[in-house]
């Protein structure tokens, strides 16, 4: 997920990216617990995506105080 495509999303797709996005966190932390994780790339890809939702979403709330 680019910057370009969260900025395009609405606050509710927001959210539910965010928990989507969480939930397979914790699966693939389970999965490397428990078995091998095939791309253990997906961890970092997986952090990344929800940093940049958490950082537009801040964004937003910024701009709705400040106007």
């Amino acid at each position: 997920m680019t910057g370009e495509e969260v900025r395009k999303l609405d606050n509710n797709e927001i959210q539910a990216e965010l928990i989507r996005l969480r939930k397979r966190l914790f699966q693939l932390r389970v999965q490397a617990a428990t078995e091998k994780v095939e791309d253990n790339s997906e961890f970092t890809k997986t952090r990344k995506d929800i940093a940049r939702l958490m950082t537009e979403r801040t964004a937003r709330q910024s701009a709705k105080k400040a106007g």
